[in-house]
Order: structure tokens, then sequence, then C-alpha cells
């Protein structure tokens, strides 16, 4: 899949997809979120409240991201697992508070309240959703 047509899929409303990380130890964790944007051709950005995700992602700067739109058969499903590294995870200042205004437009005062960091990925790795090679 070529990044454009990545970027159609993941940017693409309604959508959830799924981020799965890890802590220093090993211990997985994988959580729905719906905030995460593509922002060009390498570059993830999300909002996040204080949870195991985010405590994680301190712990462990690597994650999966998974984008899926249904099909008729399995085969016929689009997406991609999308590998992600933290470049910068910031609780306060510009970047955090232009995110936490998106996701209050998008999703409300609420979501936005929840808000804790906004985090910036470089995206390492992009494999298809079905891989025989997985």
């Amino acid at each position: 899949m070529d990044r454009n047509e990545l970027i159609a899929i993941f940017n693409k409303r309604p959508r959830i997809g799924t981020l799965s990380t890890a802590n220093a130890k090993g211990e997985v964790n994988v959580a729905v979120f719906g905030s995460p944007q593509m922002v060009d051709e390498n570059t993830v950005v999300m909002g996040i409240g204080r949870n195991r995700t985010m405590l994680n992602l301190k712990e462990n700067p690597k994650a999966v991201f998974i984008v899926m739109e249904p099909g008729k058969t399995l085969l016929d499903w689009k997406g991609a697992r999308v590998y992600l590294e933290v470049l910068d995870m910031e609780e306060a200042g510009g970047f955090f508070d232009t995110i936490k205004e998106a996701i209050g437009k998008a999703a409300g005062p609420q979501a936005a309240a929840m808000i804790r960091a906004a985090i910036r990925f470089r995206i390492s790795e992009v494999r298809p959703l079905v891989d025989p090679m997985a």
C-alpha cells in the first residue's frame, strides 16, 4: 500500500483502530483509539489520556496502530499495520493545545477534557492488514 492510500484510509471518518504498546518489562496493552491522524507520509499525531497506553509509551516508545475498513471477506478488508515510534510527547505547550483543540472540535469538550498529552510518532514500517508472512 502506498502512503497516499494509507493516509486516505488512516484519516477516514468515522473510523477507529487499535494501538498496541508494551512497557519496559514487555507487558502488552491494546486500546481502541479514534484520534490518531496521519499528517504526512511519515508522521502520526494523537491525543491521549493518562492511561496504560501513555505510561507504556513513556517506558517504551514503540507501538503499532492497526487501521481497518471491512470488506465482504477478510481478504477484501482494507487497512494496514502501522509501526510507530514516539518522537515527542507534550503535556503542555503549543502542540498539546493544538491537538486538544482538534479533539474538542471532532469529539466534543468531554473528550478534549480527558487529553493529558499530545504525541507525535514517526512511522517506521507499514505492513498489510492481512499478511501470510505475519
